[in-house]
């Protein structure tokens, strides 16, 4: 499995950050490594840019280069790649730690390593660490749910409402007219409206996953996710402007 495989465009690839690129490379390192002697990091770069390795531009083969080096170091800082056992003395061989394994095993690593499905900086701060590493282990109707929590959480801290009004009921005494976080200078019909979308969407991502079990791709857990960050940002303009 070539990395191109998983990152297609190379500016994709060029705008994650390591720790994003690192785990997207496990994959492919796992695939590349010569046994248990594992694979250096000169041979990896040369599965990435030797012949048949893909397409990615020749012109900023040194950015991706350093990218890649960059997630390299990443991967080993936080004990995923790790010293092929066996060959004495320092070298440069790495293997994947029993972790990273276990990344790469439980899942498809198209689903499971999808990184250009959902940029990390895209999230909103309060949900970008958790949330983010759930996407990426496969936990996508955890993360949804963590996501869609928030939400809840911010708009109730931000209303200025007790623990026993959740979901629905919540969303709609914050944004109905006159609420706390409806604005007083839109048209009704406005105010009606984001009252439905934040209602919609507690209702439809966040009770469900409270009750039973669903199964998501990495695909609509991203749009989701996309939507929670949408939804914490309308919550933090309007608490501005409550100030």
């Amino acid at each position: 499995m070539h990395l191109v495989d998983l990152i297609p465009d190379s500016d994709t690839l060029l705008a994650l950050s390591p720790e994003e690129l690192g785990l997207a490379m496990l994959p492919s390192i796992e695939a590349w490594k010569d046994g248990a002697h594992g694979i250096e990091l000169s041979r990896f770069l040369s599965t990435v840019f030797g012949p048949g390795a893909g397409n990615y531009p020749s012109g900023n083969r040194t950015e991706i280069s350093d990218a890649l080096r960059e997630a390299w170091a990443w991967l080993e800082g936080a004990a995923l790649i790790i010293s092929a056992p066996g060959l004495g003395g320092i070298h440069p061989n790495r293997v994947l730690s029993r972790r990273a394994r276990q990344l790469v095993t439980g899942g498809d690593p198209r689903g499971t390593f999808a990184v250009r499905s959902l940029p990390k900086m895209q999230l909103f701060e309060s949900i970008r660490e958790d949330v983010w590493h759930l996407f990426q282990r496969g936990k996508y109707d955890t993360a949804v749910f963590e996501a869609m929590k928030a939400v809840e959480i911010a708009v109730r801290e931000a209303g200025g409402f007790g623990p026993d009004l959740v979901g629905v009921g919540l969303m709609s005494e914050a944004f109905k007219a006159g609420g706390p976080l409806a604005d007083p200078d839109a048209e009704r019909g406005e105010q009606v409206a984001l009252m439905n979308l934040f209602q919609g969407a507690i209702g439809s991502f966040k009770n469900p996953h409270s009750h039973r079990k669903v199964a998501l791709g990495p695909d609509e857990a991203a749009e989701i996710l996309l939507l929670a960050t949408h939804l914490l940002r309308i919550v933090a303009w309007r608490r501005m402007m409550m100030t």
